[in-house]
């Protein structure tokens, strides 16, 4: 079983060196499908990790408000659950069941993903060698220029909606 997970993990490494942006990389839906970032080619992207049980899963209504605000103008926002940190519902349907009700979240959304350590999906590792951080905690954004190259990194503390992130989504943003 040992040697089964270090051939995994050196599959998520190889596959996260050899990506050249952010959209060589999928990820399965949280209905079910298959999340493609090349779908969203030429266009910036917000992708946040997020968890059902937070202190800061209030900040879905930010996401929520920044898709509705943005997306006319081509910016996609993508939310990842993960349960690294032990705050995630049980199942895809439980947290698509919960963001529909509580926020009204109409934005893609991936299964419930790995995004820290050397179990990470791709992406995440990937992110390492854009000079950014994996996740430490929940509701992490990473702003994805329209050249599929990391522009910047929030921290958790940081609302979708603060001038800073607002700044630099509005200045990937076609005019």
């Amino acid at each position: 079983m040992r040697t089964l997970m270090a051939v995994l993990a050196a599959l998520t490494i190889s596959e996260a060196a050899a990506a050249d942006t952010a959209y060589d990389f999928t990820f399965p839906g949280i209905t079910g499908d298959t999340l493609a970032l090349s779908e969203y080619e030429g266009r910036p992207i917000l992708i946040t990790n997020t968890a059902s049980r937070c202190g800061f899963t209030h900040q879905y209504d930010g996401l929520q408000t920044v898709w509705e605000t943005y997306r006319d103008r081509g910016l996609v926002v993508i939310g990842v659950p993960s349960n690294d940190f032990r705050q995630e519902l049980a199942s895809e349907e439980e947290v698509r069941r919960f963001c529909e009700v509580n926020f009204a979240i109409d934005f893609p959304m991936t299964a419930i993903t790995q995004v820290s350590g050397p179990d990470a999906h791709p992406f995440f590792r990937w992110i390492e060698t854009q000079n950014a951080s994996q996740p430490t905690w929940n509701f992490k954004e990473y702003l994805i220029g329209p050249d599929g190259l990391l522009v910047a990194e929030f921290s958790t503390a940081t609302d979708p909606t603060d001038a800073q992130v607002v700044a630099a989504i509005e200045s990937v943003l076609q005019p």
